[in-house]
Formats: C-alpha cells, sequence, structure tokens
C-alpha cells in the first residue's frame, strides 16, 4: 500500500502524553499524530543516558523527516524514570531487564490501538526492539536498529565496567557509551551539549539502573539462516536496517549483528565521518534511508522519493536540545565498497546506492553494506 502525498495541506497532527502502566512500572509516551489501521506506526525507543528528545529531536524535526511523519504517526517510548525531570524511582521499585521492557511494548500499543510498527531504536533502545521483534514478529513491519549490539557482556567487559565504576563519574560513563574516543576529543561542542543536557535534565539514579540494566543483558541469540540447515533458527523475521557511524564505539558489535541475520532482509548502513549518533550527527543521510526502507515495504510514494535527490543540500550539521530545528543535509550519493573483513564473515556486496536499500527491502534479495 503506497500512502500518497498530499503536499497542500497542512500538517498540524496531534501530540499526546501519557504514563501508559504496564506490568514493570509506568512509562513515559509521546504519540504524534492518529494510528490507523491501515498503516504502522513509527515507534522509537531511545539509549541510555537519553530520552526521546535527546535522541530523536534532531531526527524528527529534520525538514526532510516531515514527508515520512505526515503518512506515519509516531509514538516514542521512554524507560522507567528516564524523561526529563523525572522524580527518582522508588527505593522499593526494581528496575526492568532488557528482555522485561521489551515486554512493555505490548502494552503500549493495546494504549494507543496501534496494530503494527516501524520500530527504531538506538543503543539500548535498539536491543529492546529487536527483543522485541523476536517475541512478537506479528507486531513488527520493520526495523532501524542504530548502534545495536547484540551480544551480552562478556567477562573482560564486566571487568571493566567494574574499573569504570570506581573511576568515572556517571556523565562520563554515559558519554564514553555514547560517543567514540576519536569524537570525544574532535567534536568537543557536540559532546559538551549533551554532558551538560545529561546533567541538567536527567535523574542520575534512574539512569544508573537503566545503565546497569543495560550492562547485564542477555544475548539476543539469533542466528543466521543457512541454505540447507535448520529452517527454525531464532532470527529477525522483518526487514531491517542497521545503522552505524564508522567512529562509533558500536561498529564492531553492528558490523557482528549483521553477520548474525538473516541475509535476505538485511542492510547494514555504515556512515562515513560519523560519530556515536548519527541520527544526530547526520539525520539526512539517516532521513534518506530511512524514506527508502519505508518506501521498500510499500510505504510511501516515489514522488518524495525524487524531491529527496533533487533537493540541494550541503553536509553540515547543528544540534540543539532547546527544543528548536537541528538542520542537516548532504549531497553524497551512498556507494557500497568491498571489505574483505566481512566478506570473510559471509557478508553479500554489490556495488548499489542508496536506492538499494528500498530495493533490498522490497526484493529481500540480498544483504548489503551500503557507506556513505
Amino acid at each position: 500500500m503506497v500512502l500518497e502525498e498530499n503536499d497542500d495541506s497542512v500538517f498540524d497532527p496531534q501530540v499526546t502524553e501519557e504514563l501508559v502502566e504496564t506490568q514493570y512500572g509506568d512509562v513515559h509516551c509521546i504519540m504524534t499524530g492518529t494510528p490507523r489501521a491501515n498503516r504502522p506506526v513509527i515507534l522509537t525507543f531511545h539509549d541510555v543516558g537519553l530520552n526521546h528528545k535527546s535522541c530523536f529531536e534532531t531526527l524528527f524535526n529534520h525538514e526532510d523527516m516531515q514527508e515520512i511523519v505526515r503518512h506515519l504517526p509516531v509514538c516514542h517510548v521512554e524507560a522507567p524514570g528516564q524523561h526529563e525531570e523525572a522524580k527518582t524511582l522508588p527505593t522499593a521499585y526494581t528496575y526492568p531487564t532488557m528482555d522485561q521492557l521489551s515486554e512493555v511494548l505490548p502494552a503500549v500499543l493495546n494504549y494507543f490501538d496501534i496494530n503494527s510498527v516501524i520500530a527504531v531504536g538506538v543503543g539500548a533502545g535498539a536491543y529492546i526492539l529487536a527483543r522485541f521483534a523476536l517475541n512478537y514478529p506479528d507486531l513488527v513491519d520493520g526495523l532501524v536498529l542504530i548502534n545495536i549490539n547484540p551480544n551480552a557482556e562478556s567477562l573482560m567487559d564486566t571487568v571493566a565496567n567494574k574499573i569504570t565504576d570506581w573511576t568515572l563519574t556517571l556523565p562520563d560513563k554515559v558519554i564514553t557509551h555514547l560517543f567514540g574516543k576519536d569524537e570525544i576529543l574532535t567534536n568537543q561542542d557536540l559532546v559538551a551539549t549533551y554532558r551538560h543536557y545529561f546533567t541538567t535534565t536527567m535523574n542520575q539514579s534512574n539512569v544508573s539502573q537503566f545503565l546497569r540494566s543495560y550492562n547485564n543483558r542477555n544475548a539476543l541469540e539469533v542466528e543466521r539462516p543457512v541454505a540447507g540447515g535448520n529452517v527454525n533458527v531464532r532470527t529477525l523475521m522483518c526487514p531491517s536496517l542497521l545503522v552505524v557511524g564508522d567512529n562509533s564505539p558500536a561498529v564492531e558489535a553492528v558490523v557482528d549483528c549483521n553477520s548474525k541475520l538473516n541475509p535476505t532482509k538485511t542492510t547494514l548502513l555504515k556512515m562515513a565521518d560519523c560519530g556515536g549518533l548519527p541520527q544526530v550527527d547526520q539525520p539526512a543521510k539517516v532521513i534518506e534511508a530511512l524514506k527508502y526502507f519505508i518506501q521498500g515495504m510499500g510505504y510511501l510514494s516515489s514522488a518524495s522519493m525524487t524531491r529527496l535527490r533533487s533537493r540541494t543540500t550541503s553536509s553540515s550539521s547543528n544540534v540543539s536540545l532547546d527544543g528548536s530545528r537541528g538542520r542537516a543535509h548532504t549531497n553524497e550519493r551512498a556507494r557500497t565498497h568491498s571489505h574483505g573483513t566481512e566478506e570473510r564473515r559471509g557478508h553479500a556486496h554489490t556495488d548499489i546506492s542508496m536506492e538499494s536499500i528500498s530495493t533490498v527491502s522490497q526484493n529481500l534479495s540480498n544483504t548489503a553494506e551500503v557507506a556513505c
């Protein structure tokens, strides 16, 4: 089903904020637009140290994103106690595990009368949404997973976390989780913006519990289907777009996740000159990929793709967390490249442009690693 555009219409969606009661506590949700039975809702989940505003505002306020959200409602979900100015969670409250946080989502969908979703998650949120898709495949049409780590913490990671508990403050731990070492040194304005936002608006005690839950996550235990092998392997059933910046601390984890997923339903987008938050650092590129991905599933008309390709753009980006619109544009076309390490992992590569994201999602014929 293609959702036709009406450029002359005034887009002024209804925005509703609700505390949704679940078996693992109340979760703060922001619904923009009205769910309809014949189309999915974009469902987002943020990373540790972030909330829907700091994680997704730059992306969803970008002018290019309006071509998507005028047709697809958006539901932002925030983990317990992670919204702005949240009160400290009660002492008797046991913070949910990552698996349990994925189990709050059916209650959210039921509350807003949502039938299916295209899920967009970052870091911990990507893990939670992938777990949700594994357990409830009929509710998920597609997944966009930024900085996903499908693995449990290793013994070395556990030891390292113990050391950082002694040597780093919570803001420092969050910053090193979100940003790569080079980015912390070279993009100091962005890092300082997020450090300030975190220390002034987020409840430190609550964030610490969310971080501990993420560090104690289980492995997703997904397995790449092999021709002639076990047809009942556990894997993601929907089209999936994996996104990571080449300077992100999550690069290796995302590449590893790609090697474990169904090659006929997965695209890996590795973004050049991009750090730990590609949706903030280069939102226009992420939106372009998202548009082709959604179009490949049968939503959005090709008209908006033509306008996107023809728009004059630049490669600059400005980030603000004060409610103003973030801007980022690019005139670079995404091209795949050959990568010996991934080939040895069994990845298939072809010379394709960004439009191939739509083709992969639509035809489900090959795994593509796209660099842009």
